[in-house]
């Protein structure tokens, strides 16, 4: 199942590379990332005819939080040049930005996708399934990240439309317990996912998923690139110093 679920995700992502390619903007690839894993999960739901009780909660939440994440992206990017990051490998790569594009921008995420949405196939694949106490823990530890990305991003976005506030860190509501809520939101949904497929009897190795977007927010495509952008700015040192880089907290000092 999961190389036919592959499959459909190489077709996915070739959308998404060529309507990229002719509009000389790799960004897009950022909207690809929410719906695909609303793709995997009804895909292989679907595919698998397994409509039980943690299979269609799973679908439920990752459709909430794809279906989400894919319309708050692309209202932020419609109409707007090509992303810095992008723009930087553009220039980069010169002549082979296509085919560098395509393995390192878009067959890269299409891979880190089918990693990260397995335990969703694994569930599926779990025809005897019932709502017990781990799935509620799921449930639970799903909707914890879930309150911190999107209150996290209306947050950062009320912030951002204050034209008193261009050039400023937003450092009230969430932000004010750590430096990056949107981020924790995200990886806390996947632990929450990986939760829900213990639920099923999924083993533990399964864990991969929520370890691998973790470690990709902390330490490569998230967290590292926004604290890049933001240290030139007043106060940051600051802020930093009494609020906590991912985990949330409260303020020191």
């Amino acid at each position: 199942m999961l190389l036919e679920v592959g499959l459909v995700v190489l077709a996915y992502f070739m959308v998404f590379f060529i309507m990229g390619t002719i509009l000389k903007n790799n960004s897009i690839v950022d909207q690809a990332w929410g719906l695909g894993f609303v793709l995997i999960a009804i895909y292989s739901l679907v595919r698998l005819q397994n409509f039980g009780i943690v299979s269609l909660i799973t679908v439920l939440l990752v459709s909430l939080w794809g279906g989400r994440l894919f319309y708050h992206i692309m209202r932020r990017n419609f109409g707007k040049p090509e992303d810095f990051r992008y723009a930087n490998w553009r220039e980069e790569w010169g002549k082979f930005v296509v085919i560098r594009a395509f393995f390192q921008v878009y067959l890269l995420q299409g891979a880190l996708m089918l990693s990260i949405a397995y335990p969703i196939v694994l569930i599926h694949e779990k025809l005897d399934q019932s709502f017990n106490g781990l799935t509620f823990i799921g449930v639970i530890v799903w909707g914890i990240g879930y309150f911190f990305e999107v209150v996290g991003d209306a947050q950062l976005r009320a912030f951002k439309k204050d034209p008193g506030n261009k050039g400023k860190l937003m450092t009230t509501g969430l932000w004010q317990y750590t430096r990056h809520p949107n981020y924790f939101g995200e990886a806390t949904m996947w632990w929450g996912i990986f939760i829900l497929a213990l639920s099923t009897g999924v083993t533990w190795y399964s864990i991969f998923s929520p370890i691998i977007i973790t470690l990709l927010l902390l330490f490569v495509s998230g967290v590292p690139m926004l604290e890049k952008a933001m240290e030139g700015r007043t106060g940051f040192k600051a802020y930093a110093q009494r609020t906590n880089k991912f985990f949330p907290w409260f303020p020191r000092g």
